[in-house]
């Protein structure tokens, strides 16, 4: 890394190593020579960029670099944007775009948004957004690196970019400190303070500014970013279709653990595994830390993150690590407010307490509750849940549903993987009852070992 001086004598502030530096120049090089004769031999026009990219990045987004691009002042005397791009413009906001800190990546942003380089209305932030969010999908799609997720749209409107994005920008706050839901904080001013604000505060925002830049130019070095989407990983020969799509996961993958975030594993599905309680109590055990996602009746989708692995037994179980989530109609984060610890809830047999899997809240009253009458549950929060402060995360505070999933993040542990050696009968509760009943023994009981618990 180093220094570079402009033509005013300033020093810009360079975050590249010098085989970064020299593939950048490459870059440079290649541009340039694609342009045509009315540039100056040093720098490139929109044309040359959008012939370079390709079908990379959506034309909006790439119309977006190059004006911002373009609008970099290196003399702290132009009057408007230079006609085309020149190295020492391409150099710094490449820098600031893949390694810079909130306040380059944040200049970087309001030159491709604003013209005069001066506050602009949250609207146009919001659309920025929209943009920088569908990019990120776009350039992923192109580049095959959806690592097994599917780019689908909701059910109905609106996208899941918009959602994403509004979710974004709703971490926004005013010179004042203030959010303003609703469509009248469209029209607030947002100046470059408020603008740097949000993306040191809203990582995901530089995270997918970086991604957008070194996916859509394919640079052959690596950045130093958590890992946006996992490894989707689903029993050979089952096909399988999420009620997440790539966005979602993203979001919701963003608020894990780092050390968890490369791979997710399924566990258990109702449209695989059935509709049964007992099937649910049968797979998600002694398996670590879990997503666990519903789709109700009415389409909301919602979840929550179970830090630590399931037991079934009649107490609270978990941490402060855990959260619940909502993907749609919004998405939301919800953690934990310190007020008790009813983080996680698993049990199943009990003729005096509830028989259920629960989140948050308490008996009867749950944050998140899926009843041991599989296909049914609530979410009473009036006005919030207690443990995570979240609202109603369905659409009726007694919800019925049809889609469930439960996926281990990480790689499972030693503890882990020998709770998954276990007999078939283990993982399949209804198995054992009908064998109890009917006066059979499980003779492989005494030729293995009993695995250690956690």
């Amino acid at each position: 890394m180093g220094n570079s001086e402009s033509h005013s004598g300033r020093p810009v502030c360079l975050h590249f190593f010098p085989q970064e530096q020299a593939e950048v120049d490459r870059l440079f090089d290649a541009l340039s020579e694609k342009s045509d004769s009315s540039t100056s031999p040093r720098s490139f026009s929109l044309k040359a960029l959008k012939s370079h990219i390709g079908e990379a990045l959506p034309p909006e987004m790439v119309v977006r670099l190059y004006d911002g691009m373009r609008r970099v002042d290196m003399t702290g005397k132009a009057k408007g944007p230079s006609g085309s791009v020149s190295q020492e413009q391409f150099t710094v906001s490449m820098s600031y775009l893949l390694k810079g800190n909130s306040k380059e990546k944040s200049l970087m942003i309001l030159k491709m948004v604003s013209a005069t380089g001066g506050p602009v209305k949250a609207g146009e932030v919001q659309k920025f957004t929209e943009d920088l969010v569908g990019s990120v999908v776009h350039v992923l799609t192109h580049r095959q690196e959806l690592r097994g997720w599917t780019q689908k749209k909701a059910p109905g409107p609106p996208p899941r970019v918009q959602v994403l994005a509004a979710q974004l920008v709703s971490e926004m706050k005013l010179a004042d400190g203030k959010k303003l839901p609703g469509p009248q904080w469209l029209d607030c001013d947002c100046d470059l303070a408020v603008i740097e604000d949000w993306v040191f505060r809203v990582h995901l925002v530089a995270t997918f500014l970086s991604v957008v830049i070194h996916r859509g130019f394919l640079l052959h070095f690596s950045l130093d970013l958590p890992t946006l989407v996992p490894q989707r990983e689903v029993d050979r020969g089952q096909e399988f279709e999420s009620v997440l799509d790539v966005l979602s996961v993203i979001y919701v993958n963003s608020h894990l653990p780092r050390e968890r975030q490369h791979r997710w594993r399924l566990l258990f599905s109702s449209k695989l595994h059935g509709h049964s309680f007992a099937q649910l109590c049968g797979h998600i055990p002694h398996r670590g830390p879990c997503v666990l996602l519903l789709e109700d009746r009415d389409g909301h989708v919602f979840g929550g993150f179970a830090s630590c692995s399931w037991e079934v037994k009649p107490q609270f179980q978990g941490d402060n690590r855990c959260f619940l989530f909502s993907i749609l109609p919004s998405m939301a984060v919800y953690t934990c407010t310190g007020y008790n610890d009813h983080y996680m809830y698993l049990n199943q047999g009990q003729q005096t307490i509830p028989n259920g899997l629960g989140m948050g809240g308490q008996h009867n009253y749950f944050g998140l509750w899926i009843d041991v009458d599989f296909g049914r549950g609530h979410s009473k929060a009036k006005p919030t849940c207690t443990t995570y402060n979240s609202p109603q995360l369905s659409a009726q505070e007694d919800f019925r549903f049809e889609k469930m999933e439960v996926w281990a993040v990480g790689d499972p542990s030693q503890t882990e993987l020998a709770a998954q050696s276990k007999s078939v009968l283990d993982g399949n509760i209804e198995a054992q009852v009908l064998l109890h009943i009917t006066g059979h023994t499980r003779h492989s009981d005494g030729l293995r070992e009993i695995p250690d618990q956690e």
